[in-house]
């Protein structure tokens, strides 16, 4: 037997079946990012609640395996096979639809260890009666699309994937082609933006019938729900889009709560009515760096100390949308800079931060691509989500 068929025929993959599996799948995903210049260490409890079905609402309505490679007993890969029940109804010119499955949590020693993690969740996935795979999409579309194929040489923002750029040849090998692609925008916010927007800004600053307001954490579960409706609206169209169900809506706020400073987050409201938003959080990367993603003996303190003021914080806009009675208007444009200008001062004048991302942001909304190269922010990281037929 060569060498390759000896390394072929040692790599077993194990499905993860309990409490332990999923302990052991969390850390081998740990050991893999440890290994990659400009990672972040993330907090390894909150890494295990995305993979409990008892507590990640996700699984409220998705089937899940995850599975472990190992050679010689030692753990050389993972990958996640999903199944999306609500994104089973979604249309197919949209992404998923009926028949398409997924896979996630992909890592790998080597290209024979990716070529067997594959194989075996894409047959997972025929077993369960798909006949299409779609991924790396770990789990959620809301929670870490894609596979970092550009942007290596620069930490990610907070639930940004980071991938070495040599899986996205070993995914590509395995016959797999490129379904989407999703960027990332860097802004300088330690400027105002040029005079064009801020004429249109002052425009709408001058309109009465306008009013953009800050987020009120004292009605925070009223504010998350005109959120998520405007986003269910804004968003129905986008490809890959499963709307947020209520369990997944109570998850999101009481998660995301923390890390809210209303100042930074904005809902645009015509005639007093709720039509567009803008959500925008500190980076929690920069805090988890200087921890190393460790809460104890005194990582807990730096954390809590950097919520309350995240002073110098690159800033991040991970969702914002207007309802889709005003896409392709001049009024969804000026709201959508209004809510970027009023963040991004302050963000800059209270909190001392230089640099915003924007993202992720499909290839082909060209609304969105339209306002970031308007503001003059640049791509920098690239993921590409892949596809397959499996039948």
């Amino acid at each position: 037997m060569t060498d390759v068929a000896s390394r072929k025929a040692d790599v077993r993959i194990e499905p993860v079946t309990d409490k332990h599996g999923r302990a052991a799948f969390v850390d081998v995903g740990r050991a893999f990012s440890n290994r990659l210049p400009n990672f972040v260490p993330q907090i390894r409890g909150e890494q295990l609640e995305l993979v409990d079905p008892g507590k990640n609402p996700f699984f409220g309505h998705a089937r899940v395996q995850l599975f472990i490679a190992r050679r010689g007993g030692q753990p050389v890969g993972r990958i996640s096979a999903h199944i999306d029940d609500l994104a089973l109804t979604m249309p197919v010119e949209k992404g998923f639809g009926p028949g398409t499955g997924c896979f996630g949590y992909f890592d790998a020693e080597d290209e024979d260890v990716a070529r067997a993690l594959l194989t075996t969740a894409e047959a997972w996935l025929v077993g369960q009666g798909m006949r299409r795979v779609l991924g790396p999409i770990s789990l959620a579309m809301w929670e870490e699309p894609g596979l970092l194929v550009r942007g290596q040489d620069h930490p990610p923002m907070m639930m940004m994937g980071h991938h070495p750029a040599h899986y996205a040849g070993w995914i590509e090998a395995a016959g797999y082609s490129r379904a989407k692609t999703l960027y990332t925008y860097d802004l300088d916010i330690s400027k105002p933006f040029s005079p064009l927007v801020q004429r249109i800004v002052q425009s709408g600053e001058r309109n009465a019938r306008i009013n953009v307001r800050r987020v009120d954490k004292r009605r925070w579960d009223e504010e998350v729900a005109v959120i998520l409706a405007i986003l269910n609206d804004a968003w129905s169209d986008n490809w890959g889009f499963v709307p947020f169900t209520p369990a997944e809506v109570a998850y999101a706020g009481k998660k995301l709560r923390p890390i809210i400073h209303e100042e930074l987050n904005m809902i645009a409201e015509v005639d007093g009515r709720p039509v567009a938003f803008m959500l925008t959080w500190p980076d929690a990367n920069d805090a988890l760096a200087k921890i190393k993603g460790k809460l104890f003996p005194l990582g807990w303190l730096h954390m809590l100390r950097w919520l309350r003021f995240p002073k110098g914080a690159g800033m991040r806009v991970p969702l914002m949308g207007v309802l889709k009675e005003l896409h392709n208007t001049r009024m969804a444009s000026q709201l959508a800079f209004m809510m970027i200008e009023g963040i991004r001062r302050q963000a800059n004048g209270k909190f001392g931060s230089t640099r915003g991302e924007l993202g992720w942001v499909l290839d082909d909304n060209q609304g969105m691509v339209a306002i970031a190269d308007t503001i003059q922010s640049k791509v920098n990281r690239e993921y590409a989500i892949y596809e397959r037929a499996l039948v």
